[in-house]
């Protein structure tokens, strides 16, 4: 049976740089004086710089570094290497075993096929998995209830549109998979909570990175009245935000809800005062990775174990901060909030729309 853990978070924030690949062999784990450990990244096909969730996680292992004094630079204390393909995941995660790294981190569920491969054929590295769950004894798994942070903004979504006299949001992900179909039903119910009658448009690219599809999307959706779009599609949401943002420099009211980070300021256009990012669901995958890096380093790693990251540990949410969101807006979610940590409402994973269509409550 696979234990599931709620762990207590700390916030997490920074930035920085790369290292390598290669391929697989045996472990060399073992951290020197300047780095006594070291903890290597893999992203998904996304790419590093994101903007989401691979940033987010890199955010989290850079912060960690800084704080123990360790080194940042590329490929010493810590490391990242960019996955172009599925392809690539077995000797990415392979190569940073090999180099030496204490701590792997993968970045996504479509990891899992690589990381129940790799984590046996290096027993004495240690995994981690963000969003999918692998029974090793090295390997520490970690979900997210993304879906609790999704109804939070669809109620944000709903408000603002009514308020300038809409009845469409939309939604775009990126792959049609079961973990981005939870940010959508999360979406759906926060919207359908404020108006039964408010219609969801929900459309997915078929990739985490593929911005001119996401931008064709958006486009879409605009011109079909939407109001407001959510995005939970990694580097494809680059598009989504790049039309809203060219929209809005033309003087047209056209919303973006961020995912997994605080993407105000990649909404930012004009002279930089202002930006289209509405607010943003976060999955803090920041604080994940760091949490999981700074285990390590306090010998406190418990492979085998899930932990999930949820409204009631800090592990969701959004920000503290939402400069484009009204009082009345920013009330209703934290009313939202407080009913589902205490139960009062539950938020399913299993969405009502359909891929390409529109739909209400």
């Amino acid at each position: 049976m696979k234990k599931l853990w709620k762990m207590g978070l700390v916030a997490a924030m920074a930035v920085t740089t790369l290292a390598g690949c290669g391929s697989s062999g045996d472990d060399k784990t073992g951290g020197n004086e300047e780095c006594p450990v070291k903890v290597g990244f893999v992203t998904d096909t996304g790419g590093i710089d994101d903007k989401s969730f691979n940033q987010g996680s890199w955010e989290g292992i850079v912060k960690w570094a800084e704080e123990n004094g360790y080194s940042t630079e590329n490929g010493k204390c810590i490391g990242y290497v960019q996955s172009n393909a599925e392809a690539d995941y077995v000797p990415n995660l392979s190569s940073m075993a090999e180099q030496g790294y204490d701590l792997v981190i993968a970045a996504g569920n479509l990891f899992k096929d690589a990381m129940d491969q790799v984590s046996q054929q290096f027993p004495n590295t240690k995994f981690f998995i963000i969003d999918e769950v692998v029974e090793e004894s090295n390997v520490v798994s970690g979900m997210f209830a993304a879906e609790q942070s999704s109804y939070l903004v669809g109620v944000a979504a709903a408000m603002q549109a009514k308020a300038e006299g809409g009845d469409t949001v939309g939604f775009v992900g990126g792959m049609d998979l079961e973990l981005i179909k939870a940010f959508q039903a999360g979406y759906e119910q926060g919207v359908w909570s404020v108006d039964p009658a408010m219609k969801v448009m929900v459309d997915y690219a078929g990739s985490f990175s593929d911005a001119s599809k996401g931008s064709s999307l958006a486009e879409k959706q605009y011109g079909a009245g939407a109001k407001v779009i959510y995005h939970a599609a990694g580097g494809t949401g680059a598009g989504v935000i790049k039309t809203a943002m060219e929209k809005a420099e033309k003087g047209e009211s056209a919303w973006v809800i961020g995912v997994d980070r605080d993407q105000y300021d990649d909404g930012k256009y004009g002279d930089g005062s202002k930006s289209i990012i509405l607010t943003s669901a976060l999955k803090k995958v920041d604080v994940a990775t760091y949490s999981v890096a700074k285990s390590v380093s306090d010998n406190a790693f418990e492979g085998g174990k899930t932990l999930m990251f949820d409204l009631v540990n800090d592990g969701v949410g959004f920000p503290a901060e939402n400069p484009n969101l009204s009082e009345d807006i920013i009330k209703a979610m934290e009313a939202a909030q407080q009913d589902i940590k205490d139960g009062k409402v539950e938020v399913s994973a299993t969405p009502k729309v359909n891929n390409g269509e529109t739909g209400t409550k």
